[in-house]
C-alpha cells in the first residue's frame, strides 16, 4: 500500500483517538494521557496506539487498563470519520520515551554538576566582593588612629 495513504490513516488514528480520550471519555481511570503516535498495518487492519502517562505505576497500570476498556468506543469514533471498508483495531501500548528523556535529562544535569542545575560553584562564591557593612566599609577592620 502507498505509504502516504499510510501516513494520513495513521493521522486521522490520531487525531481521533486524542480528541476522543481528552473530550468524550468519562472513565476516571483515563487521565493524563497524551496520544504521541500512531502505527498503522500495511492492510489497516490494526493500529498502535503509543499513549504517555503521566504518573505512577498503579496509575499508569490503572489508565491502560481503562483505556483498553474504551478501545471499541474509541474505534466507533474512527469508523464515523474513515471511509474505509475496514476499520482497523486499535490496541494501544505505552508509551515510554518521554520518560526515558526526562530521565536522560536529569543524568545529564548530574554529570555536569552544579554548574548546570544554576548554583555557583564554591570557589566562585569565593571570590565575590564582600558586602558593604553597616558603616560603608567594604569588610575592612577599621583602625582609629
Amino acid at each position: 500500500m502507498k505509504t502516504h495513504r499510510l501516513a494520513r490513516v495513521g493521522e486521522a488514528v490520531r487525531e481521533v483517538a486524542s480528541e476522543t480520550i481528552l473530550f468524550e471519555l468519562q472513565d476516571p481511570r483515563v487521565k493524563g494521557v497524551t496520544v504521541t503516535r500512531t502505527e498503522v498495518s500495511g492492510d489497516l487492519q490494526h493500529a498502535k496506539v503509543y499513549v504517555s502517562i503521566m504518573g505512577t505505576q498503579r496509575e499508569q497500570d490503572l489508565c491502560m487498563y481503562g483505556l483498553r476498556h474504551a478501545a471499541g468506543f474509541i474505534q466507533a469514533k474512527l469508523a464515523r470519520r474513515l471511509q474505509t471498508r475496514f476499520t482497523p483495531v486499535i490496541h494501544f501500548v505505552l508509551d515510554q520515551g518521554v520518560k526515558r528523556s526526562i530521565e536522560m535529562t536529569r543524568l545529564i544535569n548530574e554529570a555536569l554538576g552544579p554548574s548546570a542545575a544554576g548554583e555557583a560553584p564554591a570557589d566562585e562564591e569565593a571570590s565575590l566582593p564582600a558586602e558593604d557593612s553597616a558603616d560603608g566599609t567594604a569588610g575592612e577592620d577599621s583602625v582609629e588612629s
